[in-house]
């Protein structure tokens, strides 16, 4: 019997609205690419699962991967700082990893040989997190968001992972430059494969270009924009998972 049962419920474009299903836990997840081709799942922002981390997901999907979305939300979407916060500030972290690892599974099973995992803000912590525990994934990278020790000591991380990390960012303890900087002597302690890459002109969710993502990142008050240092850190990041996926 399989592990998963799977239907598609929408068609959107290039993207599949999925529902993996194992026992009574159902995730619904976005899935973009050919079966045949590596991995990589992309955790959504704090905000949830919008157009912008769409946007990621099809970029991904375009250099020659499966992508697929986990809604760790199950479908809702903060439209401000406010409500993201309570999003995230209720969502069940070690449940969210338990997600990612049914999605690395699943697109193993269709055929994709090897699985990476990237995320952007809260699922930078959770690419972190899914690095350090879920077996399935072969490297990671991760975008500005560490999570939290007692959810994952990256320490003991032993799966490749790939850090940018604005240095004008300023979320104290979650993804500032001496939170960055923590995170590389865990890494280094580790012995784990890594490569840290810091930019020098930028803050938090400096990734975002889509115009929705911009004005929420600006009502937060982080006006930075850099992009070259965008198009450094796609160009980075898909030369690592060139390395590690394929």
């Amino acid at each position: 019997q399989p592990a998963f049962r799977a239907h598609s419920t929408t068609s959107m474009a290039n993207f599949e609205k999925v529902e993996l299903k194992e026992g009574d836990k159902v995730i619904p997840v976005h899935v973009f690419g050919d079966k045949a081709k590596p991995g990589v799942i992309v955790i959504q922002e704090w905000w949830g699962v919008n157009e912008q981390i769409k946007i990621h997901a099809a970029k991904i999907a375009a250099s020659g991967y499966r992508v697929l979305i986990p809604d760790l939300y199950r479908g809702k979407v903060g439209l401000d700082a406010e409500e993201a916060s309570h999003l995230m500030g209720t969502l069940d972290f070690k449940n969210a990893v338990e997600d990612i690892r049914a999605a690395a599974k699943y697109l193993k099973e269709e055929g994709s040989e090897k699985v990476g995992v990237t995320g952007f803000c809260m699922g930078g912590a959770l690419t972190i997190a899914s690095n350090t525990l879920v077996d399935d994934i072969a490297a990671g990278v991760c975008f500005y968001g560490i999570p939290p020790a007692e959810l994952a000591d990256p320490a003991v991380m032993k799966t490749p992972i790939q850090c940018h990390f604005g240095n004008k960012d300023s979320m104290a303890g979650f993804s500032d430059a001496d939170a960055a900087n923590a995170l590389e002597d865990k890494l280094k302690a580790a012995g784990v494969p890594y490569e840290f890459f810091r930019y020098e002109n930028v803050g938090h969710a400096f990734m975002n270009e889509a115009p929705e993502a911009v004005k929420l990142r600006k009502s937060m008050g982080i006006q930075y924009e850099d992009k070259e240092a965008i198009d450094n850190a796609w160009t980075r990041a898909f030369d690592f998972f060139k390395k590690y996926l394929q």
